[in-house]
């Protein structure tokens, strides 16, 4: 991968579960992806780095059916889809956890992890199915962190509240797991976990695009990383070949060069 010349980035492999080419979104006159192409293999982990607004959450839009791409197509396990929403991603194993993780505050950790599909015995909820359930689940993904999944989430810290997140989505069967800013405000303990359950994850088999702005979180724990620029993929390194240094010398580098054209504009 390292090797290939800029522009061939994404050549396709066996071992590839999702492909994006030359997607671009616009908005009107404003154009948020220009022809983004990446690869993302089974069992890995990609790291998709870049400056604020290089459109990294767009592209997560797109690849979790929130939003439909302007051109370019997505192939899935060797078929090209349309997302035309993201309970169809879902459907077809992609998921996706943002920042606000879409978690409900006043239910408790067990609700949360069967939300929208809870088990009923009518007219009943079946809640010691769903307690017990999610405790195995919460447990064989190693997070011993909380008290008790009778807790409500409101209760619980920023980490604690990633991970149960991060669970959902593998407990709901993803293939293909989407993490948006996912160590975001995080202290050095729970940032820590949070790489340990994306570990856990890749683990599993299931495989991760992660965008997140500490390079060294990203190279300790990706496969892959992606530099997402001009709305283009600029860059492709396993996480091996390069180093805390190199990326953040890359992002600086853009941002010299768009101040620099911003004072000729001016001038």
């Amino acid at each position: 991968m390292s090797t290939q010349p800029a522009g061939d980035f994404t050549a396709p492999t066996d071992n590839d579960i999702l492909r994006v080419e030359h997607i671009s979104k616009r908005y009107g006159a404003v154009t948020a992806l220009i022809d983004v192409s990446l690869r993302l293999e089974r069992g890995e982990v990609l790291g998709l780095i870049g400056d604020n607004g290089a459109g990294k959450s767009t592209l997560i839009k797109i690849l979790c059916g929130f939003q439909q791409p302007t051109s370019g197509r997505i192939i899935l396990n060797g078929q090209e889809v349309t997302f035309t929403s993201v309970t169809q991603a879902r459907s077809l194993g992609i998921d996706v956890v943002y920042q606000d993780l879409a978690l409900i505050n006043q239910l408790t950790v067990y609700h949360n992890m069967f939300l929208n599909r809870e088990p009923v015995r009518w007219p009943l909820l079946r809640n010691k199915v769903m307690r017990k359930q999610a405790q195995e689940h919460l447990d064989s993904m190693g997070i011993k962190t909380l008290r008790s999944v009778d807790v409500e989430v409101a209760s619980l810290s920023g980490g604690q509240r990633q991970a149960i997140a991060v669970a959902r989505s593998v407990f709901s069967d993803a293939k293909v797991l989407l993490l948006d800013e996912p160590l975001a405000a995080m202290g050095v303990k729970e940032g820590a976990m949070i790489l340990d359950i994306v570990r856990e994850v890749k683990e599993r088999g299931i495989s991760v695009i992660i965008i997140a702005h500490n390079y060294g979180q990203v190279l300790e724990v990706c496969d892959r990383v992606n530099l997402l620029q001009g709305g283009k993929i600029t860059y492709d390194k396993y996480a091996s070949e390069t180093s805390v240094e190199a990326l953040t010398e890359m992002v600086v580098a853009e941002y010299r060069k768009a101040l620099e054209e911003r004072h000729r504009a001016a001038s």
